[in-house]
């Protein structure tokens, strides 16, 4: 379960850090104005690193699907895949990394993957009362249970 620190900040905010990052990568040339569209997470096994999957519309109507990793610490020998860093209201400062070169990342798609897995229910607290957020994105593996 992914709880969401529902009253948080974060500076700068993630659309900045993807407006920011998105337009030099390779596979979003020409992408311009990035509208977002959704997101889904998944659960770390250690509860360590937080594992999101961000869909956004580029200006020629293409989806790009920008999956983040945001860690506590930065993650040795991953420099060149460093989004930016942000400041969390709750958890201080996250390094925000393009997911396909952390580690947990990829152990974690590819048992959601084969395993038929789904993503993580997202939670917040309200005055002590523990709240479901919808995803605004929903996965599934394509695998099975036992795989």
């Amino acid at each position: 379960m992914a709880f969401v620190y529902h009253r948080a900040t974060l500076a700068p905010e993630k659309p900045e850090l993807l407006r920011a990052w998105v337009p030099g990568r390779p596979w979003a040339v020409g992408a311009g104005t990035l509208t977002p569209l959704g997101a889904y997470r998944f659960d770390d096994p250690e509860g360590e690193v937080g594992l999101e999957g961000i869909l956004v519309r580029s200006d020629d109507g293409a989806v790009l699907h920008v999956p983040l990793t945001y860690r506590a610490a930065p993650l040795d020998g991953a420099e060149a895949a460093l989004v930016g860093t942000t400041e969390h209201s709750a958890l201080g400062t996250r390094w925000v990394y393009d997911a396909p070169a952390d580690p947990v990342w990829r152990h974690t798609l590819a048992a959601t993957v084969l395993t038929g897995g789904v993503g993580a229910e997202e939670y917040f607290e309200v005055d002590g009362e523990r709240e479901t957020r919808e995803p605004t994105v929903a996965v599934t593996g394509t695998g099975a249970v036992g795989t």
